[in-house]
């Protein structure tokens, strides 16, 4: 059995920026440009993740916007939508696990198909050390 402690709704940052489909992308690179943040979750009205808005989706739009000089539109057109989760209920260890066997440095945590939070690699890593010395 997991101990209480050791699970990704423990070490998990809470209180996220996010975006909406509608949001103008423009806008979206501007928050994550102001707050020094690499992406943020997309949400749809009712709190369900349908995506992500990473700093290379935002490159990739002004790559294109260098060619064809036009910016904006809705972060929908841009956001990746084919996200990989992780439940808040997760164990830490199986977390390490899997950041080992991918290119992700966070997950968006979710329960019961709710965005919930964000977890990074350093979030799991605090985890451990705490846990090494418990």
């Amino acid at each position: 059995m997991t101990p209480k402690s050791a699970l990704v709704k423990d070490y998990m940052t809470g209180k996220l920026i996010t975006f909406h489909p509608e949001t103008d992308v423009l806008d979206a690179i501007h928050v994550l440009v102001e707050h020094s943040i690499a992406g943020a979750p997309v949400t749809d009205d009712h709190g369900e993740l349908v995506g992500m808005l990473s700093e290379l989706d935002c490159m990739k739009i002004a790559l294109y916007a260098g060619y064809h000089s036009q910016w904006g539109g809705p972060v929908s057109e841009y956001m990746t939508t084919d996200t990989e989760t992780v439940d808040a209920d997760m164990s830490i260890i199986d977390l390490a696990e899997r950041f080992l066997e991918t290119k992700f440095r966070r997950f968006p945590v979710v329960k019961d198909h709710r965005l919930v939070g964000q977890i990074s690699r350093r979030d799991v890593l605090r985890a451990l050390e705490q846990l090494a010395r418990d």
